[in-house]
């Protein structure tokens, strides 16, 4: 646990230090939830008076990694991934969630969702166009990024005995959709059970005090069920979004065969997807590498172009269509 510790505060400091505001307008701390609680506040970014684009923006929701052990890193990736995609024309929203000391699954999903139906609800007040809403994040985030993605459609889920409410009511404007367009997962986690036992890394993640386990709210091998129910893998179906996942090859926290078990699900379900494993990419370092990135940030630009044609295409023929699928993601590296 403490090894954990040390890790997560590293990257975390890292990742958020020193973003270089370069944006045209931004909110700070606005409460999604309607309360007064640090863990239901983000942040809300313009881009660029540079971009060629005018308001409203296209959004993408940045989620923030730390094990699901920090309730207030929403700074985090700021200068990286968040600054690549205002400069790209997107609005970038940057909330918190509650960490595993504060609540257990489902409550940071539910958090996630509240923030995006919060941007739906005050979409013409932030300059925000949702038409179309991204979401990406890294470990952790990039867990919860997968999960928007997967459950875009799922309110409530089942396994075995324990049913876990996926949309939650937090906050002022459940009559708005929580529903997201496009993905890209950085290194998450996506069936927790096999970690362990589908690669080598530097941790037992099978451990009732790891954080996957303090996630869950007891040892994950233990809490089968509900350990599957707060994996994506388990959600994967047709009518998920476009996916792009990216995992390093030595990665030693999360191994990279989590990566490659969602997007063989994704695939099955002939989901538009592709994966990148970077070789000897870390848990982020060589992974958020400036290629990566705007492979990244040109993915949210073809799938909102992707959309807006099928929505013509839509209106043209009277017909309501859904993504076309692409060809198909081979797996890759860069």
């Amino acid at each position: 646990m403490k090894k954990f510790l040390i890790l997560i505060l590293s990257l975390s400091f890292c990742f958020s230090n020193g973003f270089s505001q370069q944006y045209s307008k931004s909110w700070k701390d606005v409460n999604y939830a309607g309360d007064t609680m640090v863990y239901h506040k983000m942040d809300i970014y313009l881009p660029p008076t540079t971009v060629k684009q005018t308001a409203p923006f296209p959004a993408v929701v940045l989620i923030y990694g730390s094990a699901w052990l920090s309730n207030k890193s929403k700074g985090a990736d700021m200068n990286s991934l968040g600054q690549s995609l205002l400069n790209a024309g997107f609005a970038v929203i940057t909330p918190n969630h509650r960490s595993s000391f504060d609540a257990k699954f489902p409550a940071q999903i539910n958090d996630i969702k509240a923030s995006i139906r919060f941007l739906r609800g005050n979409a013409s007040q932030y300059s925000i166009d949702t038409t179309f809403i991204g979401i990406t994040g890294s470990s952790s985030g990039g867990n919860m990024a997968a999960m928007a993605g997967t459950t875009r459609y799922v309110k409530q889920k089942k396994q075995g005995e324990i049913t876990v409410d996926i949309e939650g009511s937090l906050g002022a404007y459940t009559s708005h959709g929580s529903s997201v367009d496009a993905v890209v997962d950085w290194f998450g986690p996506t069936n927790m059970l096999v970690m362990d036992s589908c690669g080598g890394t530097d941790f037992i993640h099978n451990d009732a005090g790891s954080p996957a386990s303090l996630y869950i709210g007891g040892a994950i091998q233990m809490n089968k069920d509900k350990t599957l129910l707060a994996s994506p893998t388990t959600y994967v179906a047709a009518n998920n979004p476009p996916f792009l996942i990216f995992h390093g090859t030595s990665d030693r926290v999360v191994p990279y065969c989590q990566s490659e078990i969602l997007f063989k699900a994704l695939q099955n379900a002939k989901v538009p997807s592709k994966l990148f494993l970077v070789p000897n990419g870390q848990h982020g370092p060589g992974v958020h590498t400036d290629t990566n990135i705007k492979m990244m940030t040109d993915f949210f630009k073809a799938e909102l172009i992707q959309k807006a044609a099928t929505k013509v295409s839509s209106v043209k023929t009277g017909k309501s269509v859904g993504f076309k699928q692409k060809s198909k993601g081979k797996k890759s590296s860069k």
